[in-house]
């Protein structure tokens, strides 16, 4: 089949345990990292649609909105290079922050991360709703890119390493569903905001502070993962965890493959240089690819300039507002539909799925574009058409592309390579996000109704990339994930069979572990 790396049930292990309330409440904490995220998202995008602000910040937006100077074209007028850095900021210092969140993750664990997280964003709260010239808006902007940057780097990892194999998918996208929630509650608030006299877009920014303390708390009061406790020598402590977090306590085959995989990666000095090596070639690639893939859906696009976008599309103030609660509450609603399907029919399944959707439904939006919105003016109707599009979109979005891009890549990276490899997802994700923060409207403005189709164009790169090139990792014990790429048409090139690991790793073979595969036994060990 394209696409391989099918593992079959006789192949993977199980462990003893089972999904306890503990390990469900700490996951939930865990993932309101992304509540962060998501809130910063959904605000930026209401926030720049404010008269109050653009008037303070950015005065030449606001003259050419009300002149309607761009009066030749609806797509032209939020063009502007500092109004979109005042969004894309964030993005280029979460990129930097991502470097310094993988060695705190790797040598502090992934506690210690998220707490610096929360503390970096509530400074940056503090910055951005205080701002008195465009100087402190960006230093505030900043802060906030650190604190995404280090939860966007420890949350995932934590909720991995902490999640059973057989519900690792949807106790993952929590975090997902968790920025959508901050979507959604940022585009709340804006709606409420905008009605108020003066100083809505400061309310709007300073309420950002609850998730930043929601987070800051969960660092303070929860245990850090078995994974991290055994890389940092904590042996004892990490066996408690686990007992607590599996409800049993027969948890030592768990515990030796996690010291096992943990006594390789303490032999790896320089995990940046590993990863870069032959048979960690397919998780760099396709963590890289989805990060990439993420971003060139237009998604971020819509996003962060929701409120913007049906201003365009003719809408006023507070109807643009009220549509972007709209789009938010349906990313909401397919969040919880990844959460419900994803451990039964799969990754691969959900991402090639949505990439048909996606592709229809910015074709449709693209062809409506061309046909109605003539100048500055557009029926009502098709307005509201448009709308219903954009959330046939977002839905199929939320349910794959979205969380998925953050639970692949935290789900596939041996214990050694763990942490740059989230890293390097991380940044990659943030170099294309502050892309199309930074050119999304210069591109309205140029390519018109064919910014969806550019987005379309790339869906279909999806489709292909995903039917070929990403297998399946649906219930596949994490420290098990060497079958994955040994049975791959394509990545099995890259990565060879255990009994091969085992001649070039320099690890005795009383220390391997048996894997069985379909074709035979193989003393083997996991890289």
């Amino acid at each position: 089949m394209a696409g391989g790396g099918v593992v079959t049930a006789g192949e993977i292990k199980h462990y003893p345990g089972r999904t306890t309330f503990f390990v469900i409440m700490v996951c939930i904490v865990a993932a309101s990292g992304g509540l962060m995220f998501g809130y910063d998202v959904g605000i930026s995008g209401g926030v720049t649609s404010m008269d109050e602000f653009l008037a303070k910040f950015f005065p030449a937006v606001l003259a050419k909105k009300r002149a309607e100077a761009a009066s030749e074209s609806a797509y032209c007028k939020y063009d502007d290079q500092k109004l979109q850095a005042f969004t894309s900021s964030l993005y280029i210092s979460a990129l930097v922050s991502t470097f310094f969140s993988s060695y705190t993750t790797r040598h502090y664990g992934r506690k210690f991360t998220m707490l610096i997280a929360g503390f970096a964003f509530c400074f940056g709260v503090i910055f951005t709703a205080a701002a008195q010239e465009i100087i402190m808006l960006i230093i505030g902007r900043v802060l906030l890119g650190w604190g995404v940057g280090f939860a966007n780097q420890a949350v995932p990892l934590y909720l991995s390493e902490m999640a059973p194999s057989k519900w690792r998918g949807a106790l993952n996208i929590l975090f997902q569903l968790a920025v959508t929630i901050g979507i959604l509650f940022a585009s709340l608030v804006n709606y409420g905001t905008e009605k108020m006299a003066r100083n809505g877009w400061r309310v709007s920014l300073a309420i950002a502070g609850l998730p930043a303390i929601f987070i800051t708390l969960g660092g303070l009061l929860l245990p850090d993962t078995p994974n991290s406790l055994v890389q940092r020598g904590k042996h004892e402590s990490a066996r408690q965890v686990l007992r607590r977090i599996r409800g049993v306590d027969n948890i030592e085959e768990e515990f030796d493959d996690i010291l096992i995989a943990s006594n390789e990666a303490a032999s790896v000095k320089h995990p940046f240089r590993n990863i870069l090596k032959r048979r960690n070639r397919p998780q760099l690639v396709i963590s890289m690819a989805l990060q990439f893939f993420q971003q060139f859906t237009g998604i971020n696009a819509i996003m962060f300039y929701a409120p913007v976008l049906f201003q365009t599309l003719g809408f006023g103030s507070s109807a643009s507002l009220y549509s972007a609660v709209i789009v938010g509450a349906v990313n909401v609603l397919a969040t919880c539909v990844a959460i419900a399907v994803v451990d039964r029919f799969g990754r691969r399944w959900l991402l090639l799925e949505a990439c048909i959707q996606m592709f229809l439904a910015q074709t449709a939006i693209a062809i409506i574009l061309a046909a109605g919105l003539k100048g500055t003016e557009m029926p009502e109707y098709l307005g509201w058409i448009a709308v219903v599009l954009i959330c046939v979109y977002v839905s199929s979005f939320a349910w794959s592309w979205g969380p998925l891009g953050w639970l692949i890549p935290s789900e596939i990276f041996p214990l050694e390579t763990r942490s740059a490899g989230q890293a390097i997802t991380v940044s990659t994700n943030m170099v294309f996000t502050f892309l199309i923060a930074q050119v999304f409207l210069s591109m309205l403005c140029a390519f018109k109704w064919g910014i969806f189709l550019f987005f379309a164009a790339w869906v279909v790169v999806m489709f292909l990339f995903t039917y070929f090139l990403i297998p399946e990792t649906k219930g596949i014990p994490i420290e098990e994930m060497d079958l994955v790429w040994t049975k791959h048409w394509f990545w099995k090139r890259y990565v060879p069979y255990p009994e091969t690991l085992a001649h070039t790793s320099g690890i005795p073979m009383g220390d391997m572990k048996v894997s069985k595969l379909e074709n035979g036994s193989a003393n083997g060990h996991k890289l």
